[in-house]
């Protein structure tokens, strides 16, 4: 989807003179696809997994910002991840989803027909988690031992990013693929010297292991995203409807700013966490709206790993552009808006 071609009929020199002709009276002027904002009410389903990257959307339920911005939402917080939220989004179950921007540049090298409308967190919660008495005290002690990884995720990516970064071969560090929710168990059976997780896993590890854990976070300062994904196809059919959203999701970014403490007891009490977990882990989040040239930095990087790494049978970086859709929040919150076109 070439946001920039589909989305902008009214470039069309010849399409302004036919819509100048029919707007003589007596006249009408139909333009597909511009997008119109309208007085109606809107229901709108979101999926996600229930995690903190979505404390805006937890927050501005709570507060009854949606209702305010005429939107009647419905959550469903149930997925597993955000890429199960986004391919029942594609397949028309919820009409928007939340994931991290890896999904993004899997869904695009597949020429899938959807877009991005903004980002709700910029996170870093991923961490290494090394079993001391394996022998690993320092990072070049990797090497000619097994790390359990969630293969082809974001986090493999952060992790093969540390290690160059930090001069250790990935080359004799033997990966094997664990997956999140098997990452506690392989760790402290000692089925593996070391994890790669993301919370709320490394609090849960930190905890279980107490000093035989040594603990490294891999982000490198390059936060993950988790952006609002719809189809192109359900924005067209409900124009106004994302602004909609966003004004609620904007208010309750207010509410973070100016309550930290109350936005804090909403979500703890909304996902079951405690107080401590809440304290450890909520500086790890920037809950804000954005769609910043930064997130089309960090899936080019993503999408010549998945190249090189031949995860992929797409041979090109695709223009990202094409899968991002700036206009609702430049209406909503222009100042969030930093997409170099």
């Amino acid at each position: 989807m070439n946001v920039k071609a589909s989305r902008n009929p009214m470039k069309n020199p010849l399409l302004l003179v036919f819509c100048a002709i029919l707007l003589l009276p007596g006249t009408a002027c139909s333009v597909v696809g511009e997008r119109v904002d309208t007085d109606q009410d809107w229901a709108i389903t979101v999926g996600m997994e229930a995690t903190p990257v979505n404390s805006l959307i937890y927050i501005a339920e709570d507060r009854g910002f949606f209702a305010d911005a005429g939107v009647e939402l419905e959550i469903r917080d149930d997925y597993p991840s955000g890429s199960a939220a986004a391919e029942h989004m594609l397949e028309g179950e919820v009409d928007v989803a939340t994931a991290a921007e890896l999904l993004i540049v899997r869904m695009a090298l597949e020429g899938k027909g959807f877009h991005t409308f903004g980002t709700i967190d910029e996170f870093e919660h991923q961490y290494l988690i090394a079993r001391a008495d394996r022998g690993i005290i320092e990072l070049s002690d990797l090497e000619e031992k097994t790390v359990g990884v969630p293969m082809q995720t974001g986090a493999q990516f952060n992790f093969d990013r540390f290690l160059l970064l930090n001069g250790v071969d990935g080359g004799v560090v033997t990966l094997v693929d664990v997956q999140a929710p098997d990452a506690i168990d392989a760790l402290a059976t000692g089925e593996v010297d070391a994890v790669v997780v993301w919370q709320p896993n490394a609090a849960t590890l930190k905890r279980t292991l107490g000093d035989n854990a040594n603990v490294w976070p891999i982000q490198n300062q390059q936060p993950t995203f988790c952006a609002l994904l719809t189809t192109d196809e359900w924005a067209d059919e409900h124009p106004g409807a994302t602004e909609r959203l966003l004004e609620a999701l904007a208010r309750a970014e207010d509410f973070v700013a100016s309550d930290p403490e109350g936005a804090k007891a909403i979500v703890q009490e909304r996902l079951g966490y405690d107080r401590d977990y809440i304290d450890e882990t909520w500086p790890e989040h920037v809950l804000s709206l954005s769609l910043d040239q930064s997130l089309v930095i960090a899936m080019e990087d993503q999408a010549r790993w998945l190249i090189d790494s031949q995860l992929t049978e797409a041979t090109e970086v695709p223009d990202f552009a094409d899968y991002i859709d700036s206009r609702p929040l430049e209406t909503v919150r222009p100042e969030a808006v930093g997409i170099v076109r």
